[in-house]
């Protein structure tokens, strides 16, 4: 190659691998498509009438004097689109059992933890963010430990789903996990950690939710 050619490619891939490192590979990575949250059933337990107390902090009923038995769970994530794009305004709704494994529903007739309380929901915020305070879900005949989620994003049809916990044993044994398939596993499975600060063995977990566009 000529000198001078050659030193027009040397420059030019120059200037491309800048370009690249400036600011170009960011937007490559937030092209690629994130893999939609799969939708699972709703399940009998969805409560029949929404409880007077329904804010985002599902540990402390409104009026008592208790907060709910079980381990205290920080649930936190975004709901996004299949390009990474924060969908604010969405609403995120969770049910749940207590720690004795009984819901908020007149269809389970176990005695339940008064001071749990069973629903809750959020508004997620101009980055898609949400959070809720509740319980470590618990098993029940038949069920893996689970909590049943639910958005409503402006424009979009409700999405129901479920949370499950990585490295339950009861995984491997629930129907309903089993036929999610590996990447659908995946999309709803949740590490939890140890939460520091003033609540000794709390634990905290990050689901984010990514809806079809």
């Amino acid at each position: 190659m000529p000198p001078v050619r050659r030193r027009r490619f040397v420059l030019g891939a120059g200037l491309a691998v800048a370009t690249l490192s400036s600011g170009a590979l960011p937007r490559l990575a937030r092209a690629a498509s994130l893999t939609p949250t799969p939708r699972q059933t709703e399940g009998p337990f969805y409560p029949v009438a929404i409880p007077a107390d329904a804010d985002n902090d599902l540990v402390k009923v409104a009026g008592r004097g208790r907060e709910a038995s079980g381990t205290l769970l920080r649930l936190q994530g975004r709901v996004l689109d299949v390009n990474g794009r924060p969908v604010a305004g969405s609403t995120v709704e969770i049910w749940q059992c207590d720690h004795q494994g009984h819901y908020l529903h007149p269809g389970d007739r176990g005695p339940r933890d008064e001071d749990f309380q069973g629903y809750g929901r959020a508004v997620a915020d101009g980055g898609g963010g949400y959070s809720f305070r509740t319980i470590k879900p618990v098993p029940y005949p038949g069920r893996t430990p689970h909590i049943h989620v639910a958005v409503l994003a402006p424009n979009r049809p409700r999405l129901v789903t479920q949370m499950y916990i990585a490295g339950d044993p009861q995984n491997a044994r629930d129907f309903l996990y089993r036929n999610l398939g590996a990447d659908g596993q995946r999309a709803v499975t949740v590490e939890l950690g140890p939460v520091s600060g003033n609540e000794p063995g709390a634990l905290a977990g990050t689901f984010d939710i990514v809806l079809l566009a």
